[in-house]
């Protein structure tokens, strides 16, 4: 299981900056492309880390790591960075699926677009989702696919031509067995058992996290 995220700051360059943090009650199996801790594996916990807009450091999993260690977490765990406040996560579950979105669209692209795009400002739609079951390493990969495609139908529907920004990440974590021992589930698509419901969850959670206008963190931080 997945707790809920916690919000937690931690101090840096002389500001308290939010970060939100989950904990697994007992080692998931994960698929990220977050700069700490991707790829698939079993993971810990996961840290969602705000940043301000000027953020240059070029070592992301290295950072994320010393925050991890700050925090307390034990073990590998998935690591993510945005310049959105973090405390705006939008949460929405469905038929036992949670998904968890912090949603910048400051910069929206198509995933194919020209090869030298003007600069834009900073954007990022990060996207953490809980499937109650164990999952297939097809069912696993196959499930992130149904997350994109959900968070690409929720950006279409608030109206902005793109699919997303350049620096999307997306997660998910599922039980590494089925307690009642059996089999893994083998699909993760949008008309699967497990698929539907994330869809939904991360459509849901994109879509009204875009609704409100995004103002980075560093734009409308106290002082």
């Amino acid at each position: 299981m997945l707790s809920d995220p916690l919000l937690t700051s931690r101090p840096e360059d002389g500001w308290d900056i939010p970060l939100l943090v989950w904990r697994a009650g007992t080692p998931l199996r994960a698929v990220s492309s977050g700069p700490l801790g991707g790829g698939v594996g079993v993971r810990n916990w996961v840290v969602n880390a705000t940043v301000p807009m000027s953020y240059h450091r070029d070592d992301p999993a290295a950072h994320l790591a010393a925050l991890a260690d700050r925090l307390g977490l034990d073990g590998p765990g998935v690591g993510l960075l945005t310049g959105v406040d973090v405390a705006e996560v939008v949460a929405r579950a469905d038929t036992g699926v949670r998904a968890w979105a912090t949603v910048g669209l400051g910069t929206p692209v198509w995933a194919a677009g020209p090869a030298h795009a003007p600069t834009q400002r900073v954007g990022t739609v990060n996207v953490v989702v809980y499937v109650p079951a164990a999952l297939g390493d097809a069912a696993l990969v196959n499930a992130v696919a149904t997350a994109t495609e959900a968070k690409c139908q929720a950006i279409w529907e608030l109206g902005l031509p793109a699919t997303g920004t350049p620096t999307d990440s997306v997660t998910v974590l599922c039980p590494v067995g089925d307690p009642a021992g059996g089999p893994a589930e083998p699909y993760g698509g949008p008309r699967s058992t497990w698929g539907a419901p994330l869809a939904r969850a991360v459509r849901a959670a994109v879509r009204d996290g875009g609704a409100v206008p995004c103002v980075p963190w560093s734009d409308r931080r106290p002082g």
